[in-house]
């Protein structure tokens, strides 16, 4: 049977794995979906509904009292039905009341309904009364009655028809498909007329046909090139690596399609020309491989346009990066200042300002006031130069002891204004407290000066939970409590508290 189906023609084959699929998804439908009605399941459908019927009918005559009607009516349902065999009426207890029909069709109490053998339960009063039974013909399991399902017919008429138009559609198209067909006389002055070099190859990778298009890729190609093994054109494999097969080989070889493999084509004078090369196996009747046709798509042109727009690209992108480095660093000249690098006062409000509306009912965000202690001392005695470090060396300390959300800035001279988001009382004089114990204890050890004065910094705290309904009244607010710490002799933490009348 395999060498009888190896022996078939491709369009054949090709047309029994179309059939094959098809059918694979019907089943697949029908066992997922049910799609196709099955017959023993139309069957148990009709059979439930008769004996439904007739427990509808047993009901009605023993709620009304007629209970001699039961039998004569089961007697004409047999009569009328030759495929029921049986009908027993029992009561509840189990007690039989009626038996009609084959002798020895019943089932024991408890039993489920079967295919061919249903238990309808038959209610009086709204009360179970007993159950109807009803004894059907066993179907039979022939093979005609296995034709006759609706699932076997539908497979034989899609394998059957479904194979023969596939056959006839696909032996039509092949007659299009099919090269060797085409007769090279005829169609030799349309390749001239492709703007892609078109070589047609036999067996023996000899060139049968070369159009204008290819016979202009090199010099040395515009001799008559009918007859000549390729392989033998050196202009045309100087741009090949020798250590792998032609894309026609590979063709010729294993009947395989090789789609659009570079070739770097050099020239006597000039750039190579870039080449994208096609081979693709020619086939007779009978699906042999007769030869091979390769095509040469010159994408020189893209190339160059490609290389070009890959420096334009890049220049671009140099620029691109030489304005954001700009953008930042007028970004900082705008935001920072310039000796202590924090944050200015035009940028602070603006940051500040955000932080302050963002706390919303919370009211958890506070405000730290700093000032260096005898700054101007620093100048008298070392001159402003050392000064200046001073300011640098508080800076770095309070922004080292900040986390990354508090908004640092030089309010102005020696003073420093800090803004501590979503942040409780006692976290801020925490933080604070911290700040200016670090300030006393390391600020001094960075400036390079002998007999260097200890630096130290006074701070005043206020939370917007004093009341501030707006950011310049919590900024006054932390002022008055750095005053406060001034008045009371310096580097302390003194928090902002409103007064009570």
């Amino acid at each position: 049977m395999n060498v009888q189906f190896m022996r078939l023609g491709p369009i054949a084959r090709v047309s029994l794995g179309l059939i094959s699929l098809l059918i694979s998804l019907v089943l697949v439908a029908d066992f997922v979906l049910d799609a196709v009605p099955s017959r023993s399941q139309a069957e148990r459908q009709a059979r439930q509904r008769v004996a439904a019927n007739l427990a509808i009918q047993i009901t009605s005559l023993l709620e009304s009292g007629e209970d001699a009607m039961v039998g004569k009516t089961i007697q004409q349902v047999l009569a009328r039905d030759p495929d029921i065999r049986a009908i027993n009426v029992r009561r509840s207890d189990g007690s039989m009341l009626l038996q009609r029909g084959e002798a020895g069709k019943t089932r024991a109490v408890g039993e489920a309904s079967t295919a061919n053998q249903l238990r309808i339960p038959i209610l009086a009063a709204q009360q179970p009364w007993g159950e109807v039974e009803v004894m059907f013909a066993a179907a039979p399991t022939t093979m005609m009655v296995w034709l006759k399902e609706p699932a076997v017919q539908l497979l034989t008429v899609l394998a059957f028809g479904g194979f023969l138009l596939a056959y006839a559609y696909l032996r039509r198209a092949m007659q299009f498909l099919n090269p060797s067909a085409s007769v090279p006389d005829r169609v030799r002055k349309a390749f001239d007329t492709l703007t892609e070099g078109v070589v047609i190859l036999d067996q023996q990778a000899r060139i049968v046909l070369a159009n204008a298009a290819f016979r202009r890729l090199h010099p040395q190609a515009n001799s008559d090139l009918n007859g000549q093994h390729i392989d033998g054109l050196a202009w045309l494999g100087a741009g090949r690596n020798p250590d792998e097969p032609a894309p026609w080989a590979r063709t010729l070889q294993s009947a395989a399609t090789v789609n659009s493999e570079p070739l770097a084509l050099p020239q006597d004078e000039g750039p190579a020309t870039q080449l994208l090369v096609t081979s693709a196996p020619i086939a007779d009747n009978k699906g042999h491989a007769r030869g091979c046709m390769v095509t040469f798509d010159d994408v020189t042109a893209v190339h160059l346009a490609n290389d070009e727009l890959r420096l334009t690209l890049s220049k671009l992108q140099q620029s691109r990066q030489h304005i954001e480095e700009q953008n930042l660093e007028l970004r900082r000249l705008a935001t920072r200042d310039s000796l202590t690098g924090c944050l200015n006062r035009r940028a602070f409000f603006e940051s500040a300002q955000s932080a302050f509306e963002a706390t919303g009912r919370s009211r958890r965000i506070c405000c730290v006031m700093a000032d260096i202690d005898h700054f101007k001392q620093f100048n008298d005695l070392y001159g402003h130069a050392v000064g200046d470090q001073v300011l640098r060396a508080v800076a770095k300390t309070l922004s080292a002891g900040l986390r990354q959300q508090d908004i640092l800035c030089r309010y102005g001279g020696e003073e420093f204004c800090i803004i501590l988001p979503d942040t409780t009382p006692e976290v801020a004089l925490e933080i604070t407290e911290r700040l200016r114990a670090q300030i006393e204890a390391h600020a001094s050890q960075t400036i390079r000066v002998a007999d260097m004065r200890k630096i130290t910094s006074s701070f005043g705290l206020s939370t917007q939970v004093m009341g501030a309904i707006s950011l310049e009244e919590l900024i006054d607010q932390a002022d008055q409590a750095l005053y406060q710490s001034k008045e009371a002799g310096r580097n302390r933490v003194t928090l902002f508290e409103r007064a009570i009348a």
